[in-house]
């Protein structure tokens, strides 16, 4: 025994992190009465989780990039290590009094007794302020070794069926490597994925509110993750669940979904709404008036499925699908430039003509080499500059996966860690330009060695959730990250394109945000997208039989009437859902309906709004509904909701106006063409609403042609007004 006293055997000193520490520091803490016994806290698994639960680390507070007051805590706390050296040594260890643990600076302000920017935050005699004093009690050890490390949580209940009103107890357990676990629910940090359905409180008690469907809550606890689902029926008895036709498989597990909560579907929409919607889902273009005509009066069994059939062979399918992929896959001419971002453009258009595979699509891109005038789709590589941010872009596009917050701190949502972002970004650390006769070319040379930016580890080249290999990859390591990903065990890849393309024609996915892909983010239906990735693997990844399979369903062909034991319901299929039209989709329609296309900046008259490859043609119409500006793979960046500016614009626009009275539009034609008052009011319903008018609506518009017969051309224009700036008009439905 030493002047100082025997140290607990089971006291383990790091160096690295303990030293060097103030004198009166080390000496406070071995003169330390109380020693670490088993059981005793310690920084990394008691002090650090009560930061984060605290939310002590939150970038609001001592986690931002400057700290607060000087002290300074990695966000999320993700580096444990620096926090405790953050927390011993800096300001010569006045936050810590181990003689006097209640008059330690770290609970006087956490109490409120001294002065503290966040509020109270600790109060005395609670299960937290015994922990904090008796930690520094103990000596403040960083780890006294005494637990194995901690292999996965667990959430109990992990599902669960809830009423409205009803209050849940939630308890989240840590297991170890040596088989124990350990109850951590008050250690734990909790998040509710929809507060409008559910809330959590801090103890992890769930309170339920009034809306239908699912609701998700986290919990997190030293970098693992566990999540609780409630699924929440409508109130009231059980009835009968009515008879539907069953069209495929998705029908079984939505009306199987449907029956847990209680929720009957609507009935299938008419004719009319069919042609319509399918039209904009599939091609972006409105039916005509004599398409339309055409496929209401025909008495074809299968006429719907016909229909499909004609638009997936049009060549406004390609158009139509080449815009919305140029928006994820960053076709931008700011930062590619005019000629390549027009042949990448191109590239991508042409992978829609041939119908490519979406495994292969995402295999050529991934895999692209050699000179770029030859192979365009290596500006894919050039719409982000660094490794890391190619790795991230990719991730998101193609695993649905968002690993950007893990290159500089654990994510807040998630299980990755900055090794997961590093060890990704080391499959394009390879990626170079070099000059060619061909002009510049991209390549994957080399064998770069990339260190982990806190600790300076190597990490090697690794997939999302894999084990770090021993050696790196031999040649371009791009391949084998396709390999993987493209495989069909794959747990994101096929998800993440069945939720995607789900989305779309359904206007919700099966996981929001569609590009969210996580164990904290569940399905709304699991088994539904796991069926649904299972077709498409089986189907080769060919997006039209994809397509024929989601426009085939009952569920895509609901109606959007409400119903009582539905009319709650927005986010499980029960209905179909309005969506507002996307911006290059409603300007070809107006365009469509009067008759008059619109010219574009640097394009030949003629184009479409959804033929546009470059985002940055000036458009005030398209920018105030919504055009993304991709520069970002978000699918946030095209924002959908519909706004006063929008609504405002549409009833007052001189180009919608001018459209309208032109001498050789459609409704000077259709005029000029239908003397008949009850004629023009048909075609002008076909082409506005690609449908016939009800009688009611048949007999205002005759009873308004007709006081106006002397200005009948102005009366026509002053219906198809009316018409344009309709709800039926501006949204999918």
């Amino acid at each position: 025994m030493s002047f100082f006293g025997k140290v607990p055997k089971n006291y383990r000193l790091n160096p690295t992190i303990f030293f060097p520490l103030p004198f009166f520091t080390v000496l406070a803490i071995l003169l330390c009465p109380v020693s670490a016994q088993s059981g005793s806290p310690d920084f990394l698994h008691d002090v650090s989780p009560l930061f984060s639960r605290l939310k002590c680390n939150m970038a609001m507070c001592h986690g931002k990039a400057e700290g607060q007051n000087g002290f300074k805590l990695s966000v999320f706390g993700f580096n444990p290590e620096g926090d405790y050296r953050t927390l011993i040594n800096e300001s010569r260890g006045r936050r810590l009094s181990f003689g006097a643990p209640s008059d330690s600076l770290l609970l006087r302000k956490g109490t409120g007794e001294i002065g503290h920017g966040g509020g109270i935050t600790l109060t005395k005699g609670t299960r937290e302020y015994r922990l904090f004093r008796d930690w520094i009690a103990t000596g403040a050890p960083y780890s006294t070794g005494e637990r194995p490390p901690l292999v996965k949580l667990r959430i109990e209940p992990e599902q669960k069926l809830l009423d409205f009103g009803v209050q849940q107890p939630l308890q989240v357990w840590a297991q170890y490597a040596d088989g124990s676990r350990k109850d951590v629910t008050w250690k734990a940090v909790f998040r509710a994925n929809n507060p409008d359905m559910a809330k959590v409180a801090p103890n992890g008690q769930v309170s339920i509110e009034h809306s239908i469907g699912q609701a998700s809550v986290m919990a997190r606890y030293q970098g693992e993750v566990a999540v609780f689902q409630a699924f929440i029926p409508r109130p009231g008895a059980k009835g009968s669940f009515p008879r539907r036709p069953v069209h495929n498989f998705i029908d079984k597990l939505v009306d199987a979904h449907l029956q847990r909560l209680n929720v009957h579907p609507s009935g299938i929409t008419d004719e009319a709404t069919f042609l319509r919607r399918v039209h904009l889902d599939t091609i972006g273009k409105l039916p005509t008036a004599a398409e339309s005509k055409r496929f209401l009066q025909s008495k074809a069994k299968n006429k719907r499925a016909q229909l499909v059939e004609e638009l997936l062979a049009r060549p406004e399918y390609a158009d139509h699908w080449a815009l919305k992929w140029s928006d994820i896959l960053r076709v931008d001419r700011l930062a590619l430039g005019h000629e390549k971002a027009h042949a990448y453009y191109q590239w991508i258009h042409g992978s829609f003509v041939a119908n490519k595979p979406l495994d292969q699509l995402a295999r050529d891109l991934l895999t692209v080499e050699g000179p770029l005038a030859e192979e365009p789709a290596g500006y894919f590589y050039q719409a982000a500059k660094k490794p890391g941010e190619m790795a991230a872009m990719t991730s998101q596009i193609f695993l649905g996966v968002r690993i950007t917050c893990a290159e500089c701190h654990q994510h807040p949502y998630d299980r990755w860690r900055q090794q997961d972002f590093h060890g990704m970004r080391g499959f394009f650390q390879q990626v170079g330009y070099k000059a060619s006769a061909g002009g510049q070319a991209l390549l994957a040379e080399g064998n770069p060695i990339i260190k982990h930016p806190r600790t300076g580890v190597v990490i090697l080249p690794h997939a999302l959730g894999a084990q770090m290999p021993k050696e790196p990859p031999q040649g371009d390591r791009r391949q084998a990250l396709a390999d993987w990903m493209t495989h069909p065990a794959n747990a994101w890849f096929a998800r993440n394109l069945a939720n995607r393309l789900w989305a779309h024609f359904l206007g919700r996915g099966l996981i929001e945000p569609v590009d969210d892909l996580r164990t904290t983010n569940p399905a709304s239906n699991p088994e539904l997208l796991d069926a649904l990735a299972r077709h498409l693997i089986e189907q080769k990844y060919d997006m039209k039989a994809m397509i024929r399979l989601i426009t085939s369903s009952r569920t895509y062909q609901l109606s959007t009437e409400p119903t009582p034991a539905n009319e709650l319901d927005e986010q499980n299929y029960s209905r179909a859902l309005f969506r507002r039209l996307p911006a290059e989709v409603l300007m070809d329609a107006v365009c469509d309906v009067t008759g008059i296309d619109e010219k574009y900046q640097g394009v030949p008259r003629g184009y479409r709004a959804v033929q546009l490859w470059d985002s940055q043609v000036q458009h005030y119409f398209l920018k105030l509904f919504g055009r993304p500006s991709r520069t970002t793979v978000c699918e946030c960046d095209r924002p959908t909701g519909a706004s006063i500016s929008q609504a405002l614009h549409l009833m007052n626009s001189p180009n919608l106006q001018s459209k309208l009275a032109h001498e050789r539009g459609r409704v000077a034609r259709l005029v000029a063409r239908h003397p008949d008052d009850s004629r023009l009011a048909e075609e002008l319903y076909l082409t506005c609403f690609s449908r016939f008018p009800t009688a009611k609506e048949k007999n205002n518009a005759l009873e308004y042609l007709g006081s106006r017969r002397f200005h009948r051309r102005q009366a026509a224009e002053d219906l198809t007004w009316a018409m344009l700036n309709s709800l039926e008009f501006i949204f999918n439905h």
